[in-house]
């Protein structure tokens, strides 16, 4: 997955021109985005149940992974991880200390090594001016306030700081990714240049508070959705159940944490940049025909 978007709108999606927007507006004849959405994380969660992302022990490693992860794949951001892990700096407190060229070096399988440390170092010293270094007392800001105070950080964009807000501080944000962008495309749902915030809210829509809980989904399900795999699926974007992804959440956050992670699995497995395997998709059924 790719961090670090930078599209911005000046505008928030309720006092945008939804004529003018390049997010599909259906006629009568054919299902609301909102609805189809739904019937994704409906089909995907029964396909693969749980994605236990975002694998972490705590709540400033997430964040250490959202700065690393940016234009880089995960296998080169769990090698920078191990050897801050290995050296004992996976901590805020560490990374305060640790001399920047070590912190550097420390990184470097992530790629832009240089830059990152610098954008580390830099949330630390706001960490630390705006909130004593807690990220209990940081986390406990409205959305909104908060939100706004990442994205004036240098290196955070959209997406890097909703992956924060949503998976280390437990905030009722969507991620939108570059995989959520390319199924919403293919799927007729949204144009390429669709704005980051007019996707964002709508997935908040889609999948807000009239949605079950995620574990209704597994009790209420009796046969796979349109498209669904039976048998031998990939398990998405699965990973081994960690201190993070098994925390109690508020179910809204769930709801958005579970789509995030079963959007990454279908754009790794299925629906890649330069190669569709639409046929093996569980979303299949949902192509336009």
């Amino acid at each position: 997955m790719f961090f670090g978007v930078k599209q911005m709108a000046s505008d928030r999606p309720d006092r945008r021109n939804p004529a003018a927007s390049p997010l599909r507006h259906p006629d009568s004849t054919t299902p609301q985005p909102e609805a189809q959405i739904r019937q994704f994380f409906e089909t995907l969660y029964f396909a693969w149940d749980r994605q236990h992302w975002w694998p972490a022990r705590s709540r400033f490693e997430v964040i250490v992974g959202a700065y690393l992860t940016q234009n880089t794949s995960w296998t080169n951001v769990e090698k920078a991880m191990a050897e801050l892990r290995r050296q004992g700096v996976l901590s805020a407190g560490a990374i305060r200390e640790i001399p920047l060229p070590v912190l550097e070096r420390t990184i470097r399988s992530a790629g832009y090594f240089r830059q990152k440390a610098r954008r580390l170092k830099t949330f630390v010293s706001f960490l630390d001016r705006q909130y004593g270094g807690s990220l209990t007392r940081m986390f406990a800001q409205p959305t909104e306030t908060l939100r706004e105070e990442l994205l004036a950080l240098n290196g955070v964009g959209p997406e890097t700081a909703d992956s924060i807000l949503l998976y280390a501080g437990n905030h009722p944000v969507f991620v939108v990714d570059a995989y959520t962008r390319r199924i919403l495309e293919r799927h007729g749902l949204a144009e390429a240049n669709a704005d980051y915030e007019d996707i964002r809210a709508l997935f908040e829509r889609a999948l807000g508070s009239s949605m079950p809980s995620v574990s209704a989904f597994r009790e209420n399900s009796r046969e796979p959705g349109p498209g669904a795999l039976a048998g031998n699926s990939p398990v998405g974007s699965s990973h081994p159940p960690s201190r993070m992804s098994t925390a109690v959440r508020p179910e809204l956050v769930q709801v958005f944490n579970e789509m995030h992670g079963l959007i990454v699995g279908v754009g790794k497995s299925y629906c890649k940049k330069s190669q569709m395997r639409c046929e093996q998709c569980p979303l299949q059924g949902f192509l336009p025909g």
